[in-house]
């Protein structure tokens, strides 16, 4: 083919979407040295499509204009501002491909574009290592009550944050599991045995040699519950996993449970997570994600002591733009190549489109792999 035409959505800015870079104007362009500029990465990744790649940018938060832009496109670079859903994906009729620039792929209905054939990848050996700090330092933050002794210190009350303290056992020898046990998880489990915390993990997509060859204890969710001293999520966001954790769920956990997010909000009933911290349930909350972000001023766990909260910044370095871009576009160049791109979070699609397999990537992998 001689040309391909890519679709890039225009981020939302910073302050819509926490912990997103505010690159742009409001405004799309179709001025070629304005998108050389903002797209370098991009463009440098797509330089290896056979065939001249036109760039096509559209505002965010306008699936009209998606569509009206999207409907001949070979590919689309998503973003956030628009839910890529069933009736846009009825309209990408020439659409190889939707690359998403983070692990999370929850914009993008995945079983609609299964059922049209078109693959959707994201970035999960991108974050990584980032993903995995955010996760110890909230772990660590909460399990300490940082909040509580932070403002204590503030207020001129020295003295009453050593017996706070007192009452909590020492990190070193607790146990921490872990649900959702793909590279983040990994990563969190390898960090955490420098703290002496014992790790336990569930994960359906996971064998348990993969988790013992890792020194982790394989368990059921139930297990996990009902054992850990600190509980991590790391699952993607998704039908089977929307609200998993809810009111049964953390009624099985120890009262002296405390409760680490860093995947997505939806993972969670944040009515269930706020009362089973209100009513001592659960001891302490350490959360980067939540159910609406920027949250309403008046959601009770910005006022809870027990809480530590972060923006969704839990991948948020100097290079997770530039990392998320290039590997997203990447992608992109690999499918418009006619081969296989590298992580498919509906890998099932793979064999019933024209792309040719190039190298050995399993087929039963779970999402985010």
């Amino acid at each position: 083919m001689d040309s391909f035409k890519v679709v890039i959505q225009l981020p939302l800015t910073g302050k819509e979407v926490p912990g997103w870079d505010e690159r742009h104007e409001d405004q799309p362009t179709n001025d070629n040295d304005t998108l050389k500029i903002r797209y370098k990465l991009e463009l440098e990744a797509l330089a290896s499509a056979p065939g001249s790649v036109d760039l096509v940018e559209v505002a965010p938060g306008d699936p009209g204009k998606l569509i009206n832009s999207a409907h001949d496109a070979h590919a689309v670079l998503v973003s956030w501002g628009v839910f890529i859903d069933s009736a846009i994906i009825d309209q990408l009729k020439n659409c190889i491909i939707l690359a998403v620039g983070s692990v999370g792929t929850d914009m993008v209905d995945v079983e609609a574009a299964t059922e049209a054939g078109i693959v959707v990848t994201n970035t999960p050996d991108v974050f990584i290592e980032e993903t995995a700090d955010h996760t110890m330092m909230l772990l660590l933050a909460a399990g300490r009550r940082m909040r509580a002794i932070d403002s204590l210190v503030r207020n001129g009350s020295w003295k009453k944050g050593r017996p706070i303290l007192a009452t909590l056992p020492r990190i070193w020898g607790q146990t921490l599991g872990i649900v959702g046990f793909g590279n983040i998880g990994r990563a969190v489990a390898r960090r955490a045995k420098g703290f002496g915390l014992n790790i336990i993990a569930h994960d359906p997509y996971v064998s348990e040699l993969k988790l013992t060859s890792e020194g982790v204890t394989p368990s059921s969710m139930e297990e996990v519950l009902r054992q850990s001293d600190y509980l991590s999520l790391h699952p993607p966001l998704n039908n089977q996993t929307k609200e998993m954790m809810s009111t049964q769920e953390f009624l099985m956990m120890k009262k002296s449970a405390v409760f680490i997010n860093c995947s997505r909000g939806g993972v969670v009933d944040e009515e269930a997570l706020i009362k089973a911290l209100a009513t001592g349930e659960i001891a302490a909350a350490g959360l980067d994600v939540l159910k609406d972000e920027p949250p309403s001023i008046n959601n009770p766990l910005l006022q809870m002591e027990n809480v530590v909260l972060s923006p969704h910044a839990a991948s948020a370095t100097t290079r997770m733009r530039p990392a998320g871009r290039r590997r997203a576009a990447q992608e992109v160049a690999l499918a418009l190549q006619g081969r296989w791109p590298m992580s498919a979070v509906n890998p099932t699609v793979l064999p019933r489109t024209s792309l040719e397999r190039w190298q050995p990537f399993p087929m039963d992998r779970g999402p985010n792999r």
